[in-house]
């Protein structure tokens, strides 16, 4: 099903509706009588009861001339009969994003040409980096850029710094676009479902330094990358999406950097893509993901 909203009539919105609650006949009929009650149309539809955790999710695409109160409205009334979490937003209206990086430039290039050649529904608000090796590529795009430096004594003011400009621009996501540095367990509590990183995914695992010189060395099959968001567990957060590439002897090492760059920014734009899409929900440590 296509992920572009439908077009609508003079004095309509589309709305994109997501929601989450214990799972109990009768929620589909009620979420659809409400939009309905309200001139609703809706254009596409999904929901999925997870087994494990006894929670239902879903996501609804409507088109309806009433305002965002009276629909917000009419879902609070329903809200609490079903124990309900939800959130309602224009479909497609454009995300406040800011975008962290360090040196390298494909993840930042690649998310920054997807918003202005496919229509990726964010709005790149502001670029910061510990480096300023990424200021011309900003500039290149329009994008305002802050050179934040980072040591281990100036760890918290940078954090500090990176807080204010996200309360200053309104931002509603970070993306760590292969941003070197571990954001404190304080701040990823303080922006815990508004954070996406990325990083590579290899089997078996290779830290440290140049880990596809470690991969190349140790003979791999397959490199992949995985976006997710950030929690104070490093690289553990719930996953958003991966991606997987593979290889053989043939290749070498510089093969493996670029071939890995290519799936980090694809993993990546679709995670961000998704998520300012109202796609991904969270349950507990997992996603569910309505592509």
């Amino acid at each position: 099903m296509s992920h572009t909203a439908s077009p609508t009539t003079p004095g309509e919105t589309h709305w994109v509706l997501t929601l989450s609650c214990p799972d109990r006949p009768g929620i589909v009929h009620a979420v659809a009588g409400l939009l309905a009650d309200h001139g609703g149309n809706i254009t596409e539809s999904q929901q999925f009861g997870d087994a494990l955790t006894g929670l239902f999710f879903m996501r609804v695409q409507v088109t309806s001339a009433v305002t965002y109160d009276e629909l917000a409205g009419a879902l609070e009334r329903i809200c609490a009969a079903f124990d309900m979490t939800w959130s309602l937003d224009v479909a497609g209206r454009p995300v406040r994003t800011l975008v962290m990086g360090s040196t390298a430039a494909h993840c930042l290039n690649d998310l920054a040409f997807r918003q202005r050649s496919e229509k990726l529904p964010v709005d790149l608000v502001a670029v910061v980096s510990n480096h300023t090796v990424l200021e011309p590529l900003a500039q290149f795009y329009g994008i305002p850029f802050h050179h934040v430096p980072v040591t281990a004594a100036t760890k918290a003011d940078a954090e500090a710094r990176l807080l204010e400009l996200v309360e200053e621009l309104d931002v509603e996501l970070v993306v760590l676009a292969r941003y070197m540095q571990i954001l404190s367990d304080e701040l990823c509590r303080r922006l815990a479902g508004r954070v996406i990183n990325i990083h590579h995914s290899f089997l078996p695992s290779f830290k440290g330094a140049r880990p596809y010189a470690q991969a190349h060395d140790r003979g791999v099959k397959l490199i992949g990358a995985t976006a997710h968001y950030v929690t104070g567990d490093l690289d553990e957060g719930p996953i958003i999406e991966q991606d997987v590439e593979r290889v053989d002897h043939t290749r070498s090492v510089d093969d493996l950097v670029a071939l890995g760059q290519d799936v980090e920014r694809r993993a990546l734009a679709r995670a961000v893509r998704w998520h300012a899409e109202h796609r991904v929900l969270l349950d507990g440590h997992r996603t569910i993901v309505f592509r």
